[in-house]
């Protein structure tokens, strides 16, 4: 994955616990950063064991934004966000990947139903920009958040639900005063919009939430798009989340792995991730998602066999250049060689 170190023009405090970061692109990347409502960059940030690559999805629209924008929500513990919103300013840098993700729509002239929760509403508000700027869609959102104080892009949503009132309908959803969503209660407040397709996008219990109650409104599942969003807490390195955990195939072998200037001999037991077995010998790998969604892990194999439990975003002229990602990899071979250059 090659990274650019693009300046950091503004900081934007959306809420006590999220900042929007604008970016400004040199000409000569703009063809590489190219992007779709709904996409995300991956981002490098500094750690005592070297870097960390956590993925944040961009708020700016190609469609009416000069600049990139990502925004970027505090998790408890979290050694990236925490980072980010700490000791980012205005005339620093930050290195970033080119933009990625299939969470976008096929159409901008499409019917669409959104529902986000907390800081999934960073794709989402893209996609809202995009279709209102370009396309005749029209759009209803449900969004969830624990307290008014939470709101993300709160005066901005209210400024386009009265610009485009007739496109554009906005329900907030506020846990201080409804309690956590439920399937039911949600039932009411989409069941109108069933027809359109879904994209959903927020932490894993909300999506598991929504997705239950499109699902008993009647919308296919491949009418259902979604983008989950994986807390760092737990998950960051010296942390080892999921470490040991076992898919049902995959057999025991010897890892060969070159990161960070270095090549490293490591036991790989059977059915366990690529990336769980390098977290666990105490390397820094980069990772986000760790469901096979982003391709932040991505590593090139280069002797050996493994299988990918899940994929979403690799394709064959990827798999021809030998790209795999380690949080889906089990071995297939005795023997596994894998580089992150």
């Amino acid at each position: 994955m090659t990274y650019h170190r693009l300046r950091v023009t503004d900081v934007i405090t959306e809420t006590p616990d999220a900042h929007s970061l604008v970016l400004t692109l040199p000409p000569a990347l703009a063809a590489e950063f190219t992007y779709r409502p709904g996409q995300y960059l991956a981002a490098r940030v500094p750690h005592s064991r070297g870097n960390l690559v956590r993925c944040y999805s961009l708020s700016s629209s190609p469609h009416t934004d000069t600049d990139l924008k990502i925004t970027v929500k505090r998790v408890p513990d979290g050694q990236a966000s925490n980072w980010i919103c700490d000791h980012v300013r205005p005339g620093d840098t930050l290195d970033v990947a080119p933009p990625a993700g299939s969470f976008t729509p096929t159409s901008l002239d499409d019917d669409l139903l959104l529902l986000a929760g907390g800081s999934g509403i960073t794709p989402v508000m893209a996609i809202i920009k995009s279709v209102l700027a370009r396309g005749r869609g029209r759009l209803a959102l449900v969004y969830a958040n624990r307290d008014p104080n939470s709101v993300i892009f709160a005066a901005e949503l209210a400024a386009l639900g009265e610009q485009h009132g007739d496109r554009l309908t906005v329900t907030h959803w506020l846990d201080s005063e409804r309690g956590a969503p439920a399937p039911a209660m949600l039932t009411t407040l989409i069941s109108e919009h069933a027809g359109r397709e879904a994209y959903v996008c927020g932490p894993q219990p909300f999506v598991l939430v929504a997705q239950h109650t499109l699902q008993q409104a009647g919308v296919p599942p491949e009418r259902i798009w979604v983008e989950r969003f994986e807390v760092d807490q737990g998950t960051e390195v010296g942390q080892h989340a999921g470490v040991g955990q076992r898919a049902e195939n995959g057999r025991d072998a010897t890892l060969e792995v070159e990161l960070d200037g270095q090549t490293h001999r490591l036991s790989w037991p059977a059915g366990t991730r690529l990336l769980d077995v390098i977290i666990a010998a105490g390397l820094n790998p980069p990772f986000s998602c760790r469901q096979g969604h982003c391709g932040a892990c991505a590593c090139r194999l280069l002797g050996g066999r493994v299988d990918l439990v899940h994929n979403e975003i690799l394709e064959e002229p990827d798999f021809a250049e030998g790209y795999i990602l380690a949080c889906q990899a089990v071995a297939r071979s005795d023997e596994v060689s894998v580089t992150y250059y």
